[in-house]
Order: structure tokens, then C-alpha cells, then sequence
């Protein structure tokens, strides 16, 4: 693989279903919000760098949480694997509603109450779930073609969309609420992040470039990079052509922004696109947390039914659990606004997962220490994963009370089931017999 196919490779990843119903969250503070864009792209830039680095220096299976191993042991392990597992459930209760919300308009009874909604999010959970049921195959190749609906609508709007932009309708979006400048970009890095979320898988490919060290971190920032550009452009020119109010209330941003541009039938094609993306996007994401399940539960991490996997090598019984706790999950967060309810989980999936990724980061520094690297690669590796874990905390900080205090209970309980698990392994820490 050539350092320009790992860059594609790793922008594709990263733009997913997590950007489509973004730009109507965004709306609800004005077109002020774009400029969390800059901070997060700058900020994504400097851990997906932070990552590739420890890819090269840890190609052990586990990423994030192999990395964290190197530094806290298998403690460290189980608390980054954990956390980073849970907000990919709570992420895919967020690719669910986005579902919903584009699905509302073939079929309104879906928007029509909270409870309404909530039956749609957990019939698409379930449906996903049950498809995974034939391995990971289909799975895989599924995955590879509905990833496009997203993809192009999105980025095609980013070049297309300037034609239909008008200056006026951007004006007006820009700041409704009269926000100062630093509260506007407070109120949308957890929602520019959540894009951007997926950037530590492309450290993973690494055994299949040409030249890693060269190519990896090259292709983790110019990937990272592409995908920021596709970003702010799609969700700036939307705001010069739908109005705000309407962009707020929409179920549907890009499908609006397209049946505006042409005609209702296209803006109907957009949604199919979109609709069939996210049923692609939680199809992979549903296999991929019930394998994450099983090679905890090979490593004794977690109980041992998660591993028990049916003629087709899909661990069935670990997507029938982790549904019931998506299930929960969308319950208990529903909201009488698709919009609401997608920020909430949004929030929490990004506390959930920042954390891992600021304990994995943290790690580099030994990791850099025990493989010997030179000291000027170590200064200049430590300076960005500092910028990364900082720009992490600030990430976790923007994300709300509600959200950190929805974090902090997570991890908690992380510590609390890991308390049972420690005594598996060995300690690395020699404890001394009591005396008296």
C-alpha cells in the first residue's frame, strides 16, 4: 500500500456516518460553531500523529489499549479496552438516530413522538444486529459500499454547494444566539470531534505500507487533514443555503441542502444514500464491538459466553447482549428532539472515548524510552501527544456537565468491575504479606 492509498484509506474511515446530521446540531448556535472546526482539526491532527507513532513502536493486537499496557499494565489494558468499547455502543445509539432522523421523511410517524423514535432507533439496532448473525464477510462488504452514501452527498455538496451559496443566508446563521466568541466554540467541539472519531484505527494498516515510518504519520495527518477540508466546507456551504431556522429543525441537513439546490426527488435520493450509509455504518460497528467483546474475553477480560461464536464465526451471543444495552442506552436517553438526543450521546460517546485515547498517548513517552528513540524524534513526538491530550481534556471540558458527570459514573464502574478482574493477572506491584 502506498502512503496515498493509506491516506485515502484513513479519511474514508474517519467519514462515516458521524458527519450527517451534524450540520442541523450546529444551526442550533449559528454558523459561529464552524469555528470549532479549526480547533478540532488541529487537535484530531496531533493524536492521530500521537497514534501513529505508538503503531510503530506497538503493533501488538489491542491498539489503544496495548499502548496503554506499555505504561499501566493490565489495568491500564482493561480501563482504556473498556471505556473505548462502551462509547462505541453509546456512538452507535448516535448512527441510529441519525437513521431515524433521515428515515422521517419517508416515514413520519417516526419523528411524530419520543416514544415513536425510540422504537424506530431500537428497531434499526436489532436489525443490524441480527444481520451480523452471517460473520463478518458480509459484514465487511456491506460495509465497504454504503460508507459512499455518506461520502459522496457530503463531499460532493463541499464543491458543488458554492454555486447555490448566498452570502446574506450565512450572515444571518452566523450568531443568533449572540454568543461570545469562546462560548461558540465551547458549544461544538464535542460534536466536530465526534467526526473526526476513528482516527486511532489508522495506525493499523501499518504492516501493510510500503514504508511505515515514513508513510503512516504522513498518511494519518494528510487523511486526517482531507477529512477536515470535506468537513468544514459541506457544513459551512449548507449554512449559506439553508436558512438556519430551518437547518435546526431538519431531520435530514444534507438531504434538505440537495432538494433546495434541485428538487424534493433528489433531496429523496440524498436521504435513501444516507439512510442505506448508517444501516452500512452500524452494521460494521455492531460486529466490530461484539469482536472487541470476544478478544477481551480470550484474554480473560470479560466472561467467557462472549466468546462463543456460530458456524459463520460471529459471536452471537455477545451482539445479543451488547443489543439489549444499546437498547437501554436508547431509552434512557430519549428526548422529545432527535436533535437533543443525538448531543447527548454524542457528549457522552466523546468523554467515553477521549479518555482511552488520552491514557494511550500518555504511554508514548515510555514507549518511546524502552525502543530507544533518538532525542530529537522524542521531543519533538512528546510536544504533539502533548498538544493531543491537552486539546483531549479541553474536549472533555466543552462536552458539559451532564455529559462529564455520565463519564465519570463510566468510569467508575470501569474501576469497580476491574477490582473483580485484577486477581487473574499478576501484580506488578510485590505485595508483602500482613503481619501482627
Amino acid at each position: 500500500m502506498s502512503m496515498m492509498q493509506l491516506t485515502v484509506l484513513v479519511a474514508v474511515n474517519m467519514m462515516g456516518s458521524g458527519i450527517i446530521m451534524l450540520p442541523a446540531n450546529m444551526a442550533q448556535v449559528g454558523a459561529i460553531s464552524l469555528l470549532s472546526w479549526i480547533v478540532t482539526a488541529l487537535g484530531s491532527m496531533a493524536i492521530a500523529y500521537g497514534f501513529a507513532q505508538a503503531g510503530l513502536l506497538n503493533q501488538r493486537a489491542g491498539g489503544m489499549a496495548a499502548y496503554a499496557e506499555d505504561a499501566y499494565g493490565k489495568g491500564g489494558y482493561f480501563l482504556t479496552f473498556f471505556l473505548y468499547f462502551l462509547s462505541l455502543a453509546i456512538g452507535n445509539v448516535a448512527i441510529a438516530i441519525s437513521a431515524v432522523g433521515y428515515l422521517a421523511a419517508f416515514f413520519p410517524w417516526l419523528s411524530s413522538s419520543p416514544i415513536a423514535t425510540c422504537i424506530g432507533v431500537i428497531g434499526l439496532i436489532w436489525l443490524t444486529t441480527v444481520a451480523n448473525f452471517g460473520g463478518p464477510r458480509v459484514t465487511g462488504r456491506i460495509g465497504a459500499i454504503t460508507v459512499w452514501g455518506v461520502i459522496i452527498p457530503v463531499a460532493g455538496l463541499s464543491i458543488i454547494g458554492w454555486f447555490w451559496f448566498k452570502g446574506s443566508t450565512f450572515s444571518a446563521a452566523w450568531n443568533p444566539q449572540g454568543l461570545s466568541l469562546m462560548k461558540g466554540v465551547d458549544s461544538s467541539i464535542a460534536l466536530t470531534l465526534w467526526a473526526f472519531l476513528g482516527m486511532e484505527s489508522a495506525a493499523q494498516n501499518s504492516d501493510a505500507v510500503e514504508n511505515p515510518k515514513r508513510d503512516v504519520p504522513m498518511a494519518c495527518m494528510l487523511g486526517t487533514l482531507g477529512a477536515a477540508a470535506v468537513y468544514v466546507l459541506s457544513t459551512t456551504v449548507i449554512q449559506g443555503i439553508v436558512p438556519n431556522k430551518a437547518l435546526a429543525e431538519s431531520t435530514g441537513p444534507f438531504a434538505d441542502a440537495y432538494a433546495q439546490i434541485f428538487n424534493p426527488a433528489v433531496g429523496s435520493v440524498i436521504r435513501a444514500l444516507a439512510i442505506l450509509a448508517c444501516l452500512g455504518s452500524l452494521l460494521g460497528w455492531q460486529f466490530t464491538i461484539a469482536q472487541t467483546a470476544k478478544t477481551a474475553a480470550d484474554d480473560r477480560l470479560f466472561p467467557k459466553f462472549f466468546s462463543k461464536i456460530n458456524k459463520m464465526t460471529a459471536p452471537v451471543l455477545g451482539m445479543i447482549i451488547m443489543g439489549v444495552v444499546q437498547t437501554l442506552l436508547a431509552f434512557s436517553t430519549a428526548s422529545p428532539s432527535l436533535s437533543k438526543q443525538f448531543s447527548v450521546l454524542v457528549n457522552l460517546a466523546v468523554v467515553t472515548n477521549v479518555i482511552p485515547y488520552i491514557i494511550s498517548l500518555s504511554a508514548l513517552m515510555i514507549m518511546m524510552r524502552k525502543a530507544g528513540v533518538v532525542e530529537h524524534t522524542y521531543k519533538i513526538n512528546t510536544f504533539v501527544a502533548t498538544v493531543a491530550m491537552l486539546y483531549g481534556t479541553y474536549a472533555i471540558y466543552a462536552s458539559g456537565m451532564e455529559a462529564v458527570l455520565g463519564g465519570t459514573i463510566v468510569l467508575a464502574l470501569t474501576f469497580l468491575i476491574y477490582g473483580f478482574l485484577a486477581p487473574r493477572f499478576p501484580s506488578p506491584v510485590t505485595i508483602e504479606p500482613a503481619r501482627g
